[in-house]
């Protein structure tokens, strides 16, 4: 089943309205779940959509409430996000973090008391189509032993780079565990098993089955010992920039709330030209294509260009939907 970009908006925009968002702001978090969906993240659009709401609901999430400035050092600032909306704190915060570029070449911004930001590459885009290059992470639950232990102590952390390139920007956006949850749950929910190994089963043993992974939450780390140790230090130097909430202290609340984030912006026209910029990224892809593909006729992509392509492809005939999960947010429109 597809939906039409316009269809799909257009119901998240009523059904927060609904719930005490204003009209600037539902279509706003309601055009970044679309998009989710659109670029083929659907784990953080549609399939996420009804969790999001049950924040709401519960009052973890303050649809009112605006990110604010706490202290400024130069190139850096500090924000409270206020418990609010994760998606526009998130917004709002590459967006102080490319405005800080502007004048010193490299803006970071750290925001604690902040909520998930559901898809953490959409802010990379932010910063790259306006020319800037982006890096940016969050905290979260622990879901994750580290290496060594088998007791779930670190977060799957995701970590976000993003390039401007053309009309299709580099992008990176993962997880440190090889699969994030909401990956995890798409695959359990298509009766799919993983295509490598992702976590633990209750036996300790390495497992394809998703639905295993998440009853465990022992997530398997990317690169092993090296996952563990990059989501130890961000949420580390995370916490320290923004004094938010660590992993553990997440993990003690009543669901991934509190969470701790980054922004950091490069101004490249700025600190490089514009044009010595677009030609090193050329000279680089151009090199990067000369690989010969490990399956004759099966093409490989550089990060960020295969979601470009299923964006375009959603736009033209649709975005593909979890028909039970779309029924139960046409439901929620009363």
């Amino acid at each position: 089943m597809r939906v039409k970009y316009g269809e799909m908006k257009a119901l998240f925009t009523d059904i927060l309205t609904r719930h005490g968002f204003s009209p600037e702001k539902a279509e706003k978090v309601a055009g970044i779940f679309t998009d989710n969906s659109c670029d083929g993240v659907y784990s953080h659009g549609l399939n996420r959509f009804p969790r999001f709401l049950s924040y709401v609901k519960k009052g973890h999430v303050d649809p009112a409430a605006e990110p604010a400035l706490e202290e400024s050092f130069g190139a850096f600032e500090r924000w409270n996000g206020n418990m609010g909306v994760g998606c526009t704190n998130a917004v709002a915060g590459m967006e102080a973090a490319m405005a800080l570029a502007r004048r010193h070449g490299i803006g970071c911004v750290a925001m604690g008391h902040t909520n998930h930001w559901m898809r953490g590459g959409s802010y990379g885009l932010q910063a790259a189509r306006a020319g800037f290059a982006g890096i940016c992470w969050t905290n979260a639950n622990p879901s994750m032993p580290p290496w060594g232990a088998k007791t779930p102590k670190v977060g799957n952390n995701p970590l976000v780079m993003a390039f401007p390139y053309k009309d299709v920007c580099f992008l990176i956006d993962g997880a440190l565990s090889q699969y994030s949850n909401g990956a995890l749950d798409g695959y359990r929910m298509a009766g799919a098993r993983l295509p490598f190994p992702g976590g633990y089963d209750k036996d300790g043993k390495l497992t394809t089955d998703p639905g295993a992974i998440l009853e465990t939450g022992r997530a398997l780390p990317i690169g092993f010992w090296k996952g563990s140790g990059y989501s130890l230090l961000l949420d580390a130097i995370g916490a320290a920039l923004s004094r938010g909430s660590t992993v553990p202290e997440i993990g003690r609340a009543s669901g991934e709330i509190g969470v701790t984030q980054v922004f950091i912006a490069f101004d490249l026209a700025k600190v490089s030209g514009e044009e010595y910029v677009a030609a090193m990224a050329e000279r680089l892809i151009a090199d990067f294509k000369t690989a010969e593909p490990a399956e004759s006729g099966v093409p490989f992509h550089y990060p960020g260009e295969k979601s470009a392509a299923t964006r375009k492809e959603n736009l033209a005939s649709g975005i593909p939907v979890n028909e039970e999960i779309w029924n139960d947010v046409l439901k929620m429109k009363g």
